[in-house]
């Protein structure tokens, strides 16, 4: 893995705050209030606390080759922990075991924009991301997923099953279908990441927007849930331009609306290939 996001999942969408639990009474008899929980942040609350907090410590995550690290991050009310990427690297051709590539491009501008088409689409799957410059040098600033259980290549490992099935396999065949939208050429089993709730979150984009049309595999398009399947439909390259030009080139842009158009003809055409999205 390349750069892992590990440690409450609290990125807001969707994830229902625990019930307070009701206090017992006090020995004089009157009920004392109960805590109650923390609110979750919106994501532009978290967007806004990753740009202007104060990054008050790092280190080193210690795996992959993208130098990301940990930060602690304070706006003098919450603290919380970021990635910070900064890796920008093109070469003509990348040679890598079993792969070769052309045209190669590893940096930290697709971290932002994968978040952003994942919003777009409805996925919420990928933590939030924001530009933000540290050090004299622009990066991506990635919300810290916490309540992290394990990753997928530790499941894989352990042989641990999903106490659901059905819900587990919905969200693996949305990560691929998000893969294939992206183009994401460096999906492995330490970049999905699993809550105590098991849900899954996608993180570590730095090698994906390629310019290409067709798939990568097209094998991997088996399911999609019906409102994001209408989401990635309605994608234009305004839209698009608007939302991640300042990340992509218009080239990238070009190649997603392509997949796209794949994408959608062949859930269409699948007998059982829709699916109405389990909530949480």
């Amino acid at each position: 893995m390349r750069g892992m996001l590990v440690g409450a999942a609290i990125v807001g969408l969707s994830i229902a705050a625990p019930m307070a639990r009701v206090a017992p009474p006090s020995p004089t008899g009157q009920a004392v209030a109960a805590p109650q929980p923390a609110a979750i942040p919106s994501d532009a609350e978290i967007e806004h606390f990753l740009k202007e907090a104060k990054v008050v410590k790092t280190k080193g995550i210690g795996k992959g080759v993208t130098g990301t690290v940990r930060a602690t991050l304070t706006d003098g009310v919450l603290t919380h922990d970021a990635q910070i990427q900064q890796i920008e690297e093109k070469k003509a051709q990348f040679d890598a075991p079993g792969a070769q590539e052309f045209n190669f491009e590893d940096s930290w501008r697709f971290n932002v924009a994968a978040y952003r088409v994942d919003r777009l689409i409805g996925l919420n799957m990928v933590p939030v991301s924001i530009s933000r410059v540290w050090q004299s040098k622009p990066g991506a600033f990635t919300w810290w997923i916490d309540d992290v259980m394990m990753d997928e290549g530790a499941r894989l490992k352990g042989k641990i099953q999903p106490p659901d099935s059905s819900l587990w396999n919905e969200q693996m065949q949305l990560v691929r279908v998000f893969d294939q939208l992206i183009y994401n050429v460096d999906r492995n089993a330490g970049n999905l990441l699993i809550g105590k709730n098991w849900r899954v979150w996608a993180i570590d984009h730095t090698r994906a927007f390629r310019t290409a049309s067709s798939l990568k595999s097209a094998a991997q398009i088996t399911r999609c849930d019906r409102t994001v399947l209408e989401r990635m439909k309605a994608l234009d390259k305004a839209t698009l331009k608007k939302e991640i030009g300042e990340f992509v080139s218009e080239f990238q842009i070009n190649g997603l609306l392509a997949r796209r158009d794949t994408i959608v003809q062949m859930l269409q055409s699948k007998p059982g290939g829709l699916f109405d999205r389990h909530t949480e």
